[in-house]
């Protein structure tokens, strides 16, 4: 279910020194196939089915049968076939770990974290079941313990730039700006091309009321993927407040050529072409803006690199103070707030990454 990803031995999060890369994982799922040999031994007292649920399903039932649903977006089935399967297959992590994720697919947090929890009583190890409850906590408003399990997996894999990635967002639930920038720029460090952390980078910066400082990693996020409407909002959003309304037209007009129910960029785009904003006096160019910021992420390679963002005086008045109001989706973004016409902050789309499997 996943690509192998190498690993590396525990590093300080603080710094970035070169490496011995390690080889091979364990966190692979044990499917039908699996001979019962190569399934760990567990106790009597080993987790059973997370609920009886299983009852409204004929057992035996397969691990690849119980994935096909989830698979398919059929998570309430899904839901009640991992959990069969976990009764008869109870010393299998990863049947715990999809029953969790179909949980979490229906919004059932506290299931899904129970079924996370119990893969993790299997194999403390289980990276994708520390990462992904972090994720349910996040969105269960609980940055606190989210930020436990976080830092556990990064002791596990301590170059994850999907853990940095993760470890950013829960700082700044916790109101841990400077904390949340480094995290951001350690991932982008270990993945220059994540664009994940490029657009939450970018967003803290219009939300602290710094939006010229989001343009270049929103501007290098949308020219590795352009076809992604949320950067292009968000891009769009940051020109805006910089004073520059004729782009902000074109990057609204381009999230919503990607889609055209996207009523957050078609407010933008009316707001700034209703007349009344005067057209920048000198064109900005998002290229060489991209090009820089790929620049400036090799100077973040040194401790010495990470400092704090200062919040300018004059701007102050732009940053989103309804932060705390904003809610983080599963694989996509915070469309719950909309009013027509609004402030700019109401265009703003924070954006998780997607679910890992």
């Amino acid at each position: 279910m996943s690509s192998a990803t190498p690993r590396y031995p525990l590093l300080a999060l603080a710094t970035l020194i070169p490496f011995a890369a390690g080889c091979g994982r364990s966190d692979q799922p044990k499917t039908e196939s699996t001979s019962v040999g190569a399934t760990p031994t567990v106790s009597a007292t080993s987790p059973t089915s997370v609920d009886s649920e299983a009852s409204e399903v004929i057992s035996p039932v397969s691990y690849a049968t119980a994935e096909s649903a989830f698979g398919e977006g059929r998570y309430p089935e899904a839901i009640q076939l991992f959990t069969a399967y976990t009764g008869t297959h109870p010393e299998n992590p990863w049947g715990y770990y999809m029953l969790g994720m179909s949980a979490w697919k229906t919004g059932e947090h506290e299931k899904a974290v129970n079924a996370f929890d119990q893969a993790l009583q299997l194999d403390p190890s289980h990276r994708k079941s520390l990462f992904n409850s972090s994720r349910v906590l996040l969105e269960a408003r609980q940055p606190k313990q989210a930020l436990e399990r976080i830092e556990k997996a990064l002791t596990l894999e301590p170059m994850s730039n999907e853990g940095m990635r993760l470890l950013g967002r829960v700082r700044y639930e916790l109101a841990d700006v400077d904390g949340a920038i480094q995290a951001y720029r350690r991932a982008l460090t270990i993945d220059e091309r994540d664009v994940w952390s490029m657009n939450n980078l970018g967003l803290i910066y219009i939300q602290q009321g710094c939006s010229s400082e989001a343009i270049p990693p929103l501007a290098r996020a949308v020219e590795l993927r352009s076809n992604a409407p949320v950067f292009q909002n968000n891009l769009a959003t940051a020109l805006e407040r910089s004073g520059y309304p004729t782009a902000a037209a074109q990057a609204y007009e381009a999230a919503i050529a990607v889609d055209s129910t996207y009523e957050k960029a078609s407010v933008g785009l009316a707001r700034v072409t209703g007349g009344g904003q005067q057209p920048e006096s000198t064109a900005v160019d998002l290229t060489a803006l991209s090009h820089q910021f790929q620049t400036e992420i090799e100077t973040w390679r040194t401790p010495a690199a990470v400092r704090p963002i200062a919040v300018p005086e004059a701007m102050e008045s732009d940053s989103a103070t309804e932060n705390d109001s904003v809610t983080v989706s599963v694989e996509a973004v915070s469309d719950s707030v909309l009013v027509s016409g609004g402030p700019v902050s109401e265009t703003i789309d924070e954006c998780a990454t997607e679910a890992d499997l």
